[in-house]
């Protein structure tokens, strides 16, 4: 029996107008964490889908070897028949239906023809025991948070008697805790033999969990790093991925001068009817012109509900208390009102709030200013392309070109169309709403320098962000939230995790 349960040799897939991966070879051991790390749109996510058979045996070059076996799946259910499981960031559960109904979706328990549920419920109960979720089996899954829902599909994998465990990004959307949670899951299966694959952004991660990490970088295999030979540190990763050393991810500003405050919040309360509680208290905060302000805090803590609240409360929040831009009150009544005072809000949801998944490039550029490509309400197809070519290159948008289908765009590359979108409404004061959740440390970087960009243009930046990093590294005063109150508020020089850490938990 070979040592290695997988084995893709020279893989080679193509879409119209772009090569996805070229000749690319990996290499699974069995009973290892193998993490498959590169920039979005490195080719990762293609390479698990012709594993998968997303993209079926025969719409690409190459083999697939798997447990000893050349295999050639023509569908997805062919490589779950094979011991193959794979569970994506956006997870495949039936919202209303019980735990125990999706755990077995697809694979009923059955006494002959008929489905036998108290057998699929005390099956269900021993999954649920494997993955250390302590949920009653009838519970609905939307009555789950996202960690818990995240176990439900590992317990599911597990039903179907899996081999190899594939986890597309499995803690973008956890917060601390329920991510270690499920790391900790990760190396007990593997204690009990189950073969992982990991790919994850967040190198942290890699570097604690890894046994292996395999670099993808422009559809090509760079290279593979062994925890055992102490290659998988922070430096190598990056050196790997990027093409180039990036010695500090946080890019310094030459200059860090301010001038009067552009907003300022003075007793600010957000009511939230549906909910029935106050999502912001009494907040006062303040932001000067050519300020990167950094509000951090646990997830709860009323950081977006705030933004949303200054942002003309899309939610229709109940507000009380004083707004102030540029030194004169403002009151909004709707998002436009706002958008037209100049305060633009970058969602921390790209793909559900921020962005046309089904349209191209150049229209969800111009979407939030359809007047500033318009004449006597027609709109001008070549200044609508003009414009948005003109962001795609300011921004470092890795697309053939501006008709391109943002759905068809790596993390990083929509996220730089999301941001380009709302700095075409030409605005004063820019809320980022986590604005490198889920993407690459290239990315990352090429976000931050633009950040810096702005500023340097006299833009004031209001930045959330649950990485504790990212708000000290571009910060220049961090507000911290915790139950809907600025708990304090830190210059950059003074702040640290660890005191951030203690004004969130109070």
């Amino acid at each position: 029996m070979s040592d290695y349960l997988l084995e893709m040799h020279h893989i080679t897939k193509a879409f119209p107008g772009v090569k996805a991966l070229t000749d690319v070879s990996f290499k699974v051991a069995r009973g290892e964490i193998h993490c498959l790390i590169g920039e979005n749109g490195a080719g990762k996510s293609t390479l698990m889908k012709v594993l998968s058979g997303v993209y079926p045996h025969g719409t690409y070059m190459g083999d697939i070897v798997f447990d000893g076996a050349v295999q050639s799946f023509g569908k997805i259910g062919d490589s779950v028949r094979a011991g193959i499981a794979i569970i994506y960031q956006e997870l495949a559960l039936f919202p209303d239906l019980t735990v125990y109904e999706n755990i077995f979706a697809g694979n009923e328990v059955r006494r002959g023809a008929v489905v036998d549920w108290n057998r699929t419920i005390v099956e269900a109960k021993r999954m649920l025991r494997k993955v250390k979720l302590n949920v009653h089996p009838d519970a609905l899954v939307k009555d789950l948070g996202v960690g818990k829902q995240q176990l439900v599909e590992i317990a599911k994998a597990l039903s179907k008697d899996v081999k190899l465990l594939i986890l597309d990004e499995p803690t973008a959307a956890l917060n601390e805790n329920d991510s270690e949670n499920l790391l900790a899951l990760l190396r007990e299966l593997k204690e009990q033999g189950i073969t992982c694959i990991m790919i994850s952004h967040k190198l942290k991660e890699v570097i604690s969990i890894a046994d292996k990490a395999t670099v993808l970088r422009d559809g090509r295999t760079i290279c593979t790093l062994d925890a055992a030979k102490g290659e998988i540190v922070e430096s190598v990763i990056i050196k790997h991925m990027v093409g180039r050393e990036i010695e500090d991810i946080y890019p310094k500003r030459a200059n860090k001068t301010f001038g009067e405050p552009i907003l300022e919040v003075r007793d600010w309360s957000a009511y939230d009817a549906q909910s029935g509680r106050h999502v912001a208290k009494n907040v006062n905060l303040q932001v000067r012109k050519g300020e990167i302000v950094g509000i951090a805090g646990l997830m709860g803590s009323g950081r977006t509900e705030l933004a949303l609240s200054l942002f003309g409360t899309p939610r229709s929040y109940r507000l009380r208390g004083e707004m102030r831009l540029n030194g004169a009150p403002v009151a909004f009544k709707h998002t436009s009102d706002a958008i037209g005072a100049g305060i633009a809000y970058v969602t921390e949801d790209r793909k559900g709030d921020g962005l046309f998944l089904i349209q191209d490039i150049k229209s969800n550029v111009t979407a939030a200013n359809l007047r500033g490509i318009s004449a006597r309400g027609v709109i001008n197809d070549n200044e609508e392309v003009k414009v948005a070519n003109a962001y795609k290159d300011s921004l470092y948008v890795k697309a053939p070109s501006v008709e391109q289908i943002v759905g068809n765009l790596s993390g990083g590359n929509q996220q730089k169309v999301s941001l380009g979108k709302w700095l075409f409404v030409g605005p004063k004061l820019l809320i980022l709403d986590e604005p490198t959740r889920g993407i690459d440390v290239g990315a990352k970087f090429e976000i931050y320098t633009i950040m810096n960009q702005l500023i340097a243009q006299g833009m004031s930046i209001i930045m959330i962000s649950s990485e504790l990093g990212e708000v000290l590294g571009m910060s220049d005063r961090v507000y911290v939230m915790a139950e809907g109150r600025i708990k304090g508020e830190l210059q950059a020089v003074e702040a640290d995790q660890e005191k951030i850490m203690q004004l969130a938990t109070q």
